[in-house]
């Protein structure tokens, strides 16, 4: 048996249940900001230094590396849960099975997936209507992230390991070194060699391996209950398919949410460059808006699978409740803020006037009912704590995916098609999430009395 050595995982099985919450929250907030940093800085040294073009190729890209970032961010969620449940209930070896089984079955994906990818990317862009000025920037650029791919889906789920024992201070620091890292090596690559499109590739991969070996490192090095032993690599049936149930609903959500938004996008174009600039720049903000509640989600996950383990139902509800309130409480802040000051804050990221005005409007138009989906978002990291992730997925798939759609071609067509109402999408999705997701929540847990499912027991075995 091994002794505990200092550490920086964290139990939050006991203690103040908010302040366990905010710690685990703040680290997650900056290292969602620095992951941004990634495909920004590509973006502003290739616009700076190479040309319209490559900041093209590199723009078109977005989409299909988000997809698989996501889908990938999903499937660590599950392995996190199932990680989180045998920390809680302080199951050694079924935890160091888990940890192994994590890592070998992401050595096999990375290399399957990096084939796979690269062998796609052209027809990838041609699905996506790439123009031919930018298409072969675009394959390079995209050929070469595929064959990093490994590094980055070993600093994710290495990074979920570490989060579901309470740990998010070390990923960040990982995050904030290769963040820096990655800059200096674009600005090397393009303006030293002149690497062009190639070189913001190659740096990307290159910081994104160094955080996999950083990840890979700690794990193997820590005396703590969630190390990694090479000689023990092997992968658990059981336990893949523990992970899987949780993680391949959330991951398949997060990609299908994400590409339904290129639909409110083509609604959003009709209304000329303007009004699309506008929406850039409010989606820029909601982005940013979005990083509390996304991060509490992870936060609530987390302390849900670590109580369920260490089967103290009463903690687990009202860690939920708790959760939800702050979420709702930073998000109420920060949505006030932007309200108050719509223009200023999309002035950050244009001088236009006209531009200006459509982000002003889609922001006071749907910023204050963002205080829905800090429910929608927090809620659904709490069932999938406690194994259910289908739910979540077939909700949030419902409203955010087919009702946001039906709304949009029907008050389009037969009310007002004016930009508001299309910006209004959102916010359609939101309520009627939430409404659903509250009405799930009760009727599936909320109306008997707590004790472990079927598949929460499963997590204890």
């Amino acid at each position: 048996m091994l002794t505990k050595e200092k550490t920086s995982a964290k139990d939050m099985t006991t203690g103040n249940i908010i302040l366990l919450l905010i710690q685990f929250c703040v680290p997650l907030i900056i290292g969602n900001l620095f992951q941004m940093m990634y495909n920004t800085v590509d973006s502003l040294v290739v616009g700076n230094f190479v040309g319209k073009e490559a900041l093209a190729a590199v723009g078109s890209t977005t989409m299909i590396v988000n997809m698989l970032v996501f889908f990938f961010n999903g499937v660590s969620i599950g392995a996190g849960v199932v990680i989180s449940r045998y920390y809680g209930a302080k199951k050694q070896e079924r935890l160091h099975t888990a940890v192994e089984t994590t890592i070998l079955v992401t050595f096999v994906c990375g290399i399957l997936f990096t084939f796979i990818g690269m062998a796609l990317v052209r027809p990838m862009l041609v699905f996506m209507s790439t123009p031919e000025d930018v298409m072969d920037a675009a394959t390079v650029y995209l050929k070469i992230y595929f064959a990093g791919m490994l590094g980055l889906l070993i600093y994710n789920m290495g990074s979920g390991i570490l989060r579901a024992v309470g740990d998010t201070r070390r990923p960040l620091l990982f995050l904030i070194f290769t963040s820096v890292v990655n800059a200096l090596l674009d600005l090397l690559f393009v303006i030293v060699f002149h690497a062009g499109i190639a070189g913001v590739a190659y740096a990307t991969i290159i910081s994104q391996f160094l955080s996999a070996v950083m990840i890979l490192v700690l794990l193997t090095r820590t005396k703590d209950i969630y190390y990694l032993s090479w000689k023990d690599l092997k992968c658990d049936f059981s336990v893949l398919k523990q992970i899987l149930v949780i993680g391949l609903p959330a991951g398949v959500q997060s990609v299908i949410t994400a590409f339904s938004n290129v639909f409110v996008q083509s609604y959003i174009n009709s209304f000329g460059s303007a009004c699309m600039a506008g929406w850039s720049c409010y989606n820029k903000l909601d982005t940013f808006i979005m990083l509390p509640m996304q991060s509490m989600s992870q936060a609530a996950t987390t302390f849900v699978g670590q109580n369920i383990g260490a089967q103290k139902p009463d903690r687990v509800n009202k860690g939920t409740v708790q959760a939800i309130g702050l979420t709702v409480g930073i998000t109420s802040v920060i949505a006030v803020f932007l309200f108050v000051f719509a223009a200023p804050a999309t002035g950050i990221f244009t001088k236009d006037a006209e531009v200006i005005r459509y982000g002003e409007l889609f922001l006071r138009t749907n910023v204050l009912f963002l205080i829905f989906n800090c429910i929608n978002q927090t809620l659904a990291g709490a069932l999938r704590g406690r194994g259910d992730s289908t739910g979540p997925m077939a909700i949030m798939l419902t409203n955010f995916v087919a009702v946001r759609q039906i709304y949009l071609f029907f008050v389009t067509r037969f009310v007002s098609n004016t930009e508001r109402v299309v910006g209004f999408g959102y916010p359609v999705g939101w309520i009627s999430c939430c409404i659903m997701e509250v009405a799930y929540f009760y009727l599936r847990w909320g109306r008997k009395k707590e004790t472990l499912s079927s598949g929460e027991a499963e997590g204890q075995r």
